[in-house]
């Protein structure tokens, strides 16, 4: 397997509202991490002997069980940045689809701050195929306990410390605010409209 490289996100510096660039730094350093060690399992599991594998202990085994901590940090990473950097305004055809799921979209905002103010994690504006809405995700524990199979994520935002810890410290609340208001509606508006040209959201 070819080995993945991390994206270029240095674009964001100086770009976004309530983030410094040493803030980002910080975590584009994090996400590379996530990077290294996917490819890391990977590698890994291109040799661990799958004869061998058990519930309790087996390289293989533990490997699997891992992959998903290394994959889910490297992917909803990028989902985050790239809906970073205000740019644009929810689109009318996302803002119905938010409208029927939360009511308004003041009331989605609410709703997300509140997933996210509850602990650890990442809460995710998905497209869920399964009940064809829109809905809020929670992603809790290593990026891998919370995610909802057969949905789309249209917006990704990290509430782990390591998202706002130098900017903010312990001022969690005040992250929130100001991240909810420094969003690229321009590349969340495209994740939706992906999701309405595959047939959903009719």
């Amino acid at each position: 397997m070819a080995k993945y490289e991390a994206k270029d996100f240095s674009y964001l510096l100086g770009k976004v509202d309530g983030l410094s660039e040493a803030q980002l730094k910080a975590h584009f350093g994090l996400y590379q991490g996530y990077v290294n060690k996917l490819n890391e399992i990977w590698e890994k599991m291109g040799t661990a002997d799958k004869s061998k594998v058990n519930y309790s202990f087996g390289e293989y085994s533990e490997l699997r069980r891992r992959e998903p901590v290394a994959y889910n940090g490297t992917v909803l990473h990028e989902l985050y940045f790239a809906n970073l950097g205000k740019d644009g305004e929810v689109s009318a055809d996302l803002k119905k689809a938010i409208d029927a799921s939360f009511g308004s979209f003041d009331a989605w905002v609410q709703d997300a701050k509140a997933i996210l103010a509850s602990g650890h994690g990442w809460c995710q504006l998905v497209y869920d195929w399964n009940f064809n809405r829109v809905s809020n995700m929670f992603i809790q524990s290593e990026h891998h306990v919370g995610l909802w199979p057969n949905v789309s994520i249209l917006c990704s935002i990290d509430a782990w410390e390591h998202a706002y810890m130098i900017d903010y410290g312990t001022k969690k609340p005040d992250y929130l605010a100001n991240v909810m208001n420094a969003l690229n509606w321009k590349v969340i508006n495209e994740r939706f409209d992906r999701v309405r040209a595959s047939g959903g959201a009719k």
